[in-house]
């Protein structure tokens, strides 16, 4: 029976134990966020390269993984992907392999935890809190990202102090503990708990690893616990997954069985030869120093997801086929209103979820361009035929006016300063892209009405709209290359035919009301000429706004349209 004093002392040293745990969450995610705002690019890149290539696949899970330091936020942000339609079940199969491979970094930067190393690791944290008081974004970034490194090594030493795991009673608590459970399949489940509790399987393999450097935690039961690590982290992807779409749910349900089958297989033959694998680790690292014991934990990590990923590699198509066969496409008809490249899942990796603005904007600019094209057709044609599309077609522009607004609104909280004036200029792009899909909006309109009063432009008056309509598609390819790859090049283009544009509705009013003064022209054709040529002019202004926007976020070049 313990005394009150004993009682204390225990309580004293599981608050300093869930401490340090709480200190290296904190700096795991300190160093992942400044590690994936400085490599927002380097994620980009990848994230442009994803191919139905499998092992390119592995590549850029583990990539991004290593970049982030969260495999669940790799899974998350692949979830996303998969239901915004950017990528297929294939392509983030591997990815989600991957992943796994990736978050073994944080096990081994805890491997190398010794006293001199930690120092140096200290003194790091101690920097980084520094450079945050820099005005320079990049210093301030790599200040996070030291900081968060050191951090990681001080909520380590807390953890493996005397005033946690040093404690006598937390030693014999967690001695007693263990003997109870010293059964494979419980540990494996107090693995997957822990895990899923805290929410970070790196976080859970950094405990075990310390109390297995503290002599605490015996290697062959630290071995089954990180076995169910390995499931645990799953619970953050199945959560993500619940409200998106058939295909997400499926990505979710590949990584738990990939890790469920995983750990199955590694669990059977640690239960089978585990004194011969126990002894092959001590003989990797034969010092019975703190390092090697730690160093035995993190190369099992290691391999064990580099074999996994390895043996189920080749059978990516049966487990996506799995996939489909328990979760079933709904009957139901997909919501059409929906953002095609953009979810609110992307949150959580603000440089993929700029990315997927762009392309979002992209397809948005590519309806406006078609919706302007037919209702000119509809206009010259006097035919009915295109009426749908064209209010199909601009039913989508509005609502990814709104959605992407909200959702560039949230990410607004999380990008560095540098992209939001990106963020900025995005704000402007819509604005204006939804203002040329009125204009268009506003031409089929007058079509309709010209058709159902029997009326008809001349041909010179429909010469004039056709030469002012064809220096506004012009206006559009430039706009269109100038937002998509940044090319200012054909700026100083998209300028001069704005302003032909401008000089042309002068010369063609003055004309049109010169036919009227001469009885040339009926009177009833007047508002709607006026109307197609006036809004032919406030298009080019847009596409000028478009054009420089992205390419000069202040706005300076904005016209007022």
């Amino acid at each position: 029976m313990l005394s009150s004093e004993e009682v204390m002392q225990l309580i004293r040293s599981l608050i300093w134990l869930l401490a340090g745990v709480g200190v290296f969450i904190v700096g795991m995610n300190f160093m992942g966020d400044a590690l994936e705002k400085s490599a927002g690019a380097g994620m980009k890149r990848l994230l442009e390269k994803i191919s139905n290539n499998r092992f390119s696949g592995v590549g850029i899970g583990a990539g991004v993984t290593a970049i982030i330091q969260s495999s669940s936020a790799t899974s998350v942000m692949v979830i996303g992907l998969v239901n915004a339609g950017v990528m297929t079940l294939m392509q983030a199969t591997p990815i989600i392999m991957g992943a796994n491979i990736g978050t073994t970094i944080t096990g081994v930067l805890v491997a190398l935890k010794n006293d001199y190393f930690n120092m140096a690791m200290y003194l790091l944290a101690f920097a980084g809190v520094m450079m945050g008081f820099f005005k320079k974004e990049k210093i301030k970034i790599t200040g996070s990202l030291c900081c968060g490194l050191g951090l990681i090594f001080v909520g380590l030493e807390v953890m493996s102090s005397e005033q946690a795991f040093g404690n006598p009673l937390v030693e014999s608590m967690f001695t007693d503990i263990f003997s109870i459970i010293d059964f494979p399949l419980l540990l494996i489940l107090v693995g997957a708990v822990f895990t899923a509790l805290i929410q970070s399987s790196s976080a859970a393999t950094g405990v075990v690893i310390t109390m297995v450097g503290a002599n605490i935690l015996p290697l062959d039961m630290a071995l089954f616990i990180i076995l169910g690590a390995n499931i645990g982290t799953c619970v953050t992807a199945l959560l993500a997954s619940v409200g998106a779409n058939a295909n997400s749910k499926r990505v979710a349900l590949i990584h738990f069985t990939f890790n469920t089958i995983g750990t199955a297989f590694f669990a059977a033959i640690i239960w089978i030869f585990k004194e011969p694998i126990v002894n092959l680790l001590v003989s990797l690292f034969p010092n019975g120093d703190q390092m090697s014991l730690q160093m035995r934990v993190s190369a099992f990590h290691v391999i064990f997801n580099v074999t996994t990923t390895c043996l189920l590699l080749p059978f990516v198509k049966h487990l996506v086929n799995y996939s489909c066969a328990v979760i079933k496409d709904k009957n139901e008809e997909k919501e059409a209103l929906t953002l095609k490249y953009v979810d609110d899942r992307l949150l959580t990796t603000p440089p993929i979820a700029l990315m997927q603005v762009k392309k979002e904007i992209n397809y948005m600019l590519s309806l406006v361009e078609e919706n302007t094209q037919l209702s000119f057709a509809s206009v010259d044609s006097g035919s009915m035929e295109y009426n749908e599309k064209i209010r199909y077609n601009e039913e989508i522009i509005d609502f990814t006016n709104r959605a992407l607004t909200q959702f560039l609104i949230k990410l607004t909280a999380n990008v560095e300063e540098s992209d939001e004036k990106v963020i900025g200029a995005y704000f402007h792009v819509l604005n204006d892209l939804e203002r040329i899909g009125d204009n268009a909006e506003n031409f089929h309109e007058i079509g309709v009405e010209m058709v159902d009063k029997n009326i008809k432009f001349s041909d010179t008056a429909r010469g004039g709209i056709t030469e002012m309509r064809e220096r506004i598609m012009q206006m559009f390819a430039i706009s269109k290359d100038a937002f998509e790859k940044l090319n200012k090049d054909e700026l100083s283009e998209l300028t001069v035919l704005e302003e032909d544009v401008d000089a042309m509705k002068k010369k063609l009013i003055a004309s049109h009301f010169t036919r009227l003064a001469e009885g040339n022209c009926s009177a009833d054709v007047s508002p709607y000429y006026s109307s197609i040529i006036s809004g032919l002019e406030r298009v080019a202004d847009h596409l000028v706004n478009v054009g420089f926007s992205i390419t000069n976020p202040t706005g300076s070049q904005r016209v007022d349209a």
